[in-house]
């Protein structure tokens, strides 16, 4: 079998999670290429497979742009510039896209496959693909709007992407849950959609910074020695629940001292001055570290292992690569019952899972673990277990395959 794997953004947990992907298919057997942008972030990285670098994308972790203005004039030259920016980037998306249209198109693999599509008008260009006779799928990762729009926007854009998802033969989600929730949204024949474990991020151990940057991110943090230590990792938007993880923290503190460490990139949905506001007036300034830039894959490793629990109080959610960076360290999590996240978290076992928007109960199941390190170890030990069982890359290789073999 030909697979061609696109994945346009060559940053980030979306090429972490192709290149594993990619790399387990090709170890199964599976003639694979992976079409993705320039900035390749793996490119150092052993491959079994092809990378053609055939996308030419703009970069998205501008640090500028995830600073909040700082008075009126900077505020409304801001907006401008992201007009103009905006503007700009519609036309190269339609020009990327008109070159990865005649590409495939002159390849014509057995199947291409893509990740996240992000704007309805993209149906277009697929459903060319699909008339010229190419086989097209999907690994959907996520298919709800959550940083932005109301109500009506949403149900809109739901009814537009309808036309995305009726372009692919075969659609992967994370999780029955998600399944369920995906087909209520978007109307496709069940048969048509499968499911598949999301794969852990082992990735993230082979490039292990090492001793040196865990003690240099211990300096940053100014932690002592043996401080419990409650880690948010991955970027900051509205929907992941920052709010109501800092009220959890001044919870969890009164069972036992501890610091919280905010590691991510902060996306312009996320008012960083606001929850450093909301950490003075809780108490809680002198003990909460926001690292709010893009964390090197180097240093992925050594923050979880300063990590005594890993918390992912997401609002609404449909999976976390995240959390399976915990997992592949051996980490406990806390984690909100939303979206597919029951389907991976064992409660008591691997973590706790707590109602969404309750940081009573978040606080409480948070301050369970960092007071007591043996249920800390337990339940990471079994997490690790997790990782290298039940979301191994293999097992899910062959599964997408057989997937493959049967509806292609």
């Amino acid at each position: 079998m030909r697979l061609f794997v696109v994945e346009p953004l060559a940053v980030g947990g979306m090429i972490h999670y192709a290149y594993q992907l990619c790399t387990a298919l090709a170890e199964a057997g599976v003639d694979v290429t992976l079409v993705t942008a320039g900035n390749y972030e793996m490119d150092d990285w052993p491959h079994n497979f092809t990378v053609e670098k055939r996308i030419h994308w703009w970069t998205l972790h501008d640090a500028a742009s995830s600073r909040p203005p700082q008075n009126r004039l900077e505020r409304a030259w801001r907006k401008i510039r992201w007009s103009a920016r905006r503007a700009a980037r519609g036309v190269r998306l339609l020009g990327e896209w008109l070159r990865l249209t005649r590409y495939l198109l002159q390849e014509r693999p057995d199947a291409v496959q893509f990740g996240k599509i992000n704007f309805p008008f993209e149906a277009f260009f697929l459903a060319w693909l699909r008339f010229r006779g190419l086989c097209l799928t999907q690994i959907c990762h996520e298919f709800e709007l959550r940083e932005r729009g109301s109500a009506p926007a949403a149900y809109l854009a739901n009814r537009l992407y309808t036309a995305v998802y009726a372009q692919f033969s075969l659609i992967f989600l994370h999780g029955e849950s998600n399944r369920r929730r995906f087909l209520q949204l978007f109307p496709q024949p069940e048969g048509k959609t499968a499911v598949i474990p999301h794969g852990n991020e082992r990735i993230f151990a082979e490039q292990h910074g090492g001793e040196a940057v865990r003690e240099k991110l211990r300096r940053q943090y100014r932690l002592a020695d043996g401080e419990p230590v409650i880690l948010f990792f991955g970027n900051l938007t509205p929907s992941k629940g920052l709010p109501e993880l800092l009220r959890a923290f001044a919870r969890a503190r009164c069972q036992a001292p501890a610091r919280l460490i905010v590691a991510g990139y902060p996306t312009k949905y996320i008012n960083l001055p606001i929850l450093r506001e909301t950490a003075v007036n809780l108490g809680i300034a002198d003990s909460v570290v926001f690292d709010a830039r893009y964390i090197p894959i180097a240093e992925v490793g050594p923050l979880m292992e300063l990590a005594t629990v890993v918390a992912y109080p997401y609002l609404s959610s449909t999976q976390s690569g995240s959390l399976q960076v915990a997992y592949s360290f051996g980490r406990p999590v806390v984690a909100t019952a939303v979206g597919g996240l029951p389907d991976v978290v064992e409660d008591g076992r691997s973590g706790f899972l707590v109602p969404p928007a309750n940081p009573e109960a978040l606080g409480e199941a948070l301050g369970k673990i960092i007071s007591s390190p043996a249920l800390a170890q337990e339940m990471g030990a079994y997490a690790r277990h997790l990782s290298q069982t039940r979301f191994a890359w293999g097992p899910i290789g062959a599964q997408i395959i057989a997937i493959y073999q049967q509806n292609v």
